[in-house]
């Protein structure tokens, strides 16, 4: 029951409640981990892998990462299975990662190759097997697949990765806090508006400052929100996504609602990676190119994104406190939230719907209820998998006043219009998509 509003009621005011399990904890064995593990995870830059092996914590899991001389990777759990020493001090070698303790052989898949302290043909070779997990390198990210073997799915293919013209260049974010309140600010358009623009400086373009009509929804296994926008005499309809159950992308950043684009895509592809239930990393792609950062808008910085590192402000850490007080960014709305975010404590009104949608899809993912698309597997041929992430600005011209009930009617009649025509082409191929999508939001922009 919620206390009822009085002055000064701070010492009846709860200061602590049970966390949301189902959708925050992610170690080996809860339903969401089990999930997580069903999917591939970037687990690094692969900028980050050096002569030595890199330890990493994914899923709660203590890991090494590291690459033999001809190049191939490894991923194994990092207590060596002899007596528990960490691999991370081990030696890398052509065939896997030597122990320094005892110089035990671990290859890239886990056998065991040699334990010379053993006499030969030692039992230790057939019944000792180091924890390991597939991996690949994708763009400069480095995927692990985490899950039972016998369940591997091939990797997703998305229609935004590997566009002509476009450069993926990969990046990674430490948040010290929960997975979940870093993945779901995806889902918030309306933080944009406030802590992006009107709270402090502006991080984009004035355009985001204009409060926008907004539309959610849900569409197979993806949970979606739609911006939009009256900038002068132009619509501006944005559409983000969250994929089940931990990718995000966001339409291009740098956006003004002044010139007119058909289907513009986005400017980052990303995953929220958890470390354990009280930390995490973003870790993806910024998309750049000359349809993405247009030359004159763009203000992108291609040289400012790598490791823990982002070309946009307030995504990490590495500032000074004072700072961070006076324009904060994303980084300190979502890790002040608590370790964990408590969700019983909160108060939510109808500018979470995009929120709370994305943690029933979560629930209804857990439950069977969305079924993801099986991805394509790499270099197969076949169509990758198509997604809504989109700018679509258009001019207008208006007969209802700024502000009024019939502009804010008519904006989200044309956000919905824009909606239904990125849907309807889901089945078609890639290029017979970008031409659908484009005739209907062209039709759409003079009716």
């Amino acid at each position: 029951m919620r206390t009822a509003p009085a002055p000064y009621s701070g010492y009846h005011r709860p200061l602590d409640a049970p966390e949301d399990a189902e959708i925050t904890r992610t170690g080996r064995g809860t339903p969401l981990g089990e999930l997580f593990r069903r999917h591939w995870q970037p687990v690094a830059l692969a900028s980050r892998i050096g002569v030595h092996p890199l330890a990493l914590r994914v899923l709660g899991e203590d890991l090494v990462l590291f690459r033999s001389p001809s190049g191939t990777l490894g991923l194994l759990h990092r207590h060596c299975a002899h007596r528990g020493a960490s691999l991370e001090y081990g030696r890398v070698e052509e065939r896997g990662l030597r122990c320094c303790y005892h110089g035990w052989l671990f290859a890239h898949d886990g056998r065991l190759l040699e334990a010379p302290g053993e006499r030969e043909g030692t039992p230790l070779l057939r019944t000792a097997c180091q924890g390991a997990y597939p991996v690949q390198e994708v763009h400069g990210l480095v995927f692990a697949y985490l899950g039972p073997p016998e369940h591997r799915p091939p990797f997703p293919r998305f229609d935004t990765i590997g566009l002509p013209d476009v450069e993926l260049v990969p990046y990674s974010l430490h948040y010290p806090c929960n997975w979940l309140q870093v993945h779901e600010n995806q889902m918030d358009p309306m933080h944009a508006v406030f802590l992006h623009t009107r709270m402090g400086e502006t991080h984009f373009t004035p355009a985001w400052g204009e409060m926008p009509v907004l539309i959610y929804g849900t569409h197979r296994d993806r949970t979606y929100y739609v911006a939009v926008r009256r900038v002068g005499d132009h619509v501006w309809v944005r559409i983000n996504e969250v994929i089940v159950p931990n990718v995000g992308q966001v339409a291009a950043l740098w956006e003004s609602g002044e010139v007119p684009r058909i289907f513009q895509r986005v400017g980052i592809t990303r995953w929220t990676v958890p470390a354990d239930d009280e930390s995490c990393w973003i870790l993806g792609w910024r998309h750049f190119g000359p349809e993405v950062e247009p030359p004159g808008l763009g203000q992108g910085n291609r040289s400012l994104v790598g490791h823990d590192s982002l070309d946009i402000y307030g995504q990490s850490g590495h500032r000074p406190y004072a700072e961070m007080q006076a324009n904060p960014g994303d980084w300190e709305a979502q890790v002040s939230q608590r370790p964990i975010a408590i969700h019983a404590l909160e108060h939510r009104g109808a500018t979470d719907v995009g929120v709370v949608t994305l943690r029933r899809q979560l629930r209804a993912a857990l439950a069977g209820q969305v079924d993801p698309r099986q991805p394509h597997g790499l270099g197969s041929g076949e169509d990758p998998l198509p997604t809504m992430t989109c700018n679509v600005v258009f001019a207008r011209a208006w007969t209802s006043p700024p502000g009024s009930a019939a502009e804010r009617e008519q904006l989200k009649q044309l956000g919905t219009l824009v909606r239904d025509a990125v849907i309807a082409a889901d089945d078609l191929a890639p290029d017979e998509r970008q031409a659908a999508i484009g005739a209907a939001i062209s039709r759409i922009a003079v009716c």
